[in-house]
């Protein structure tokens, strides 16, 4: 039986996590979701990993969410905040990699899924692809707070009422042109397009891509604007002491 979360690093620097459980539209079980944190801890520490994208297999989802035959054992409003926590955890850490992420979405994006894709600073996806989370119609729940910040960040608030109280989807094109997804490709062109857009974050600052997306956490998610701590560690970087050097040295020729 093959593995439902696995990793490939690339040598490129690239890394890639697959969720693959396609009979089930990728969708996640908690042993899942704690194999995915492990595989993203494995990166984290892995010095050649310079960027991570998120996959699911099978071409007809990313990740369609919680397996909801999980939530048969819940009892009372109590399981659900435990839940919610346990997603919270899942979604902060990806949310939290220092490095840039990228969701490559060939299929639907639901639920839990369209929270990680959130939580990503990058999102490509096929022309095919649907995004939303339905559950007004299907489990009558609710997302936690946090992952309703970031959807309304990412998306403003119209569609987020939209996709969570009417249970509507929206398409790949809705999601283009209101700047949620970098770019749609035919499902051939994705997995390229997806590597291309690797490499181009990957010459880039990893110094100054870090400061960013925890500049742009904490606003969304804590609506906190304290930043010396950032600045003090991209300023001080031998990164941009050197990147100060070879510009005035190159500017003095």
């Amino acid at each position: 039986m093959n593995e439902p979360v696995t990793l490939t690093v690339h040598a490129s620097g690239a890394a890639e996590i697959v969720i693959d459980r396609p009979e089930r539209h990728n969708a996640m079980t908690l042993a899942m979701y704690e194999s995915l944190l492990a595989l993203i801890g494995q990166c984290e520490r892995t010095s050649g990993v310079r960027c991570i994208l998120f996959r699911g297999a099978g071409g007809k989802s990313f990740i369609a969410g919680t397996d909801i035959a999980y939530f048969k054992d819940f009892h009372d409003g109590r399981d659900g905040v435990a839940y919610e926590a346990f997603v919270e955890r899942v979604i902060d850490t990806v949310e939290r990699i220092a490095m840039p992420t990228i969701a490559v979405i060939d299929g639907w994006a639901v639920g839990g899924g369209l929270a990680l894709a959130t939580a990503c600073d990058f999102r490509l996806c096929s022309d095919a692809s649907r995004f939303g989370a339905p559950i007004a119609k299907t489990l009558s729940n609710t997302l936690s707070s946090r992952n309703i910040a970031r959807l309304q960040a990412a998306l403003g608030v119209p569609r987020v009422k939209k996709m969570l109280m009417l249970a509507d989807y929206l398409s790949a094109s809705d999601m283009l042109e209101c700047g949620y997804v970098h770019d749609v490709c035919s499902p051939g062109a994705l997995q390229e397009a997806a590597h291309a857009l690797a490499q181009r974050l990957m010459a880039l600052s990893p110094v100054t891509q870090k400061a960013v997306k925890e500049s742009l956490r904490r606003i969304v998610v804590e609506q906190r604007l304290d930043d010396e701590d950032l600045i003090d560690e991209v300023y001080g970087s031998t990164r941009f002491k050197d990147a100060v050097i070879a510009f005035t040295s190159g500017a003095s020729k």
